[in-house]
């Protein structure tokens, strides 16, 4: 028998969950940064942003805020990369932006029982695309730009869809 104030914790502890995900991905988003990566093979670069449904990761992004309590020497941009693995939402983060082969990212669960993540980006036309650098785009500065708005689709086993639409800073 499960006692009634069990059930309440349970569905407390995955209330927070949802909320602390969904305001880590808007924070995340909403402070991309201008700011592309070195491949960690080579001398291309990776776009600021750089999402694709065809890619195992969702997207993979630079970011500012990062915060430095402890004041180390350090920049304040993350390199961040969100992945679906197992009904699981992954969050990666590295410690630099420009990674080395032997640069391992810290991975975190963030959220279980997710059926799909779909993002969609909002261009300076007000176009929407699937996936960031849109199609066709290869103007010089591409790794730099950004789209205006992220629409972040959530699909949960348990709570159906949770969208929200995040504007881009900057």
């Amino acid at each position: 028998l499960v006692k009634q104030s069990e059930i309440v914790e349970i569905n407390a502890k995955r209330t927070r969950a949802v909320q602390q995900t969904v305001q880590r991905l808007v924070q995340d988003f909403s402070m991309l940064e201008p700011r592309p990566v070195r491949e960690a093979i080579g001398d291309s670069v990776e776009p600021a942003l750089r999402a694709d449904a065809r890619s195992p990761q969702l997207a993979d992004l630079t970011h500012s805020g990062w915060s430095n309590p402890a004041g180390v020497s350090r920049s304040t941009l993350q390199r961040v990369a969100y992945r679906l693995e197992n009904n699981k939402l992954r969050r990666e983060y590295w410690v630099v932006l420009d990674r080395t082969l032997s640069a391992e990212p810290v991975s975190t669960v963030m959220l279980d029982r997710v059926r799909s993540v779909n993002l969609r980006f909002m261009d300076g036309n007000q176009t929407w695309h699937e996936q960031w650098p849109p199609p066709g785009y290869s103007a010089p500065d591409m790794p730099r730009v950004r789209p205006i708005a992220v629409e972040i689709t959530l699909e949960l086993e348990d709570w159906g869809k949770i969208v929200r639409l995040v504007e881009v800073a900057g």
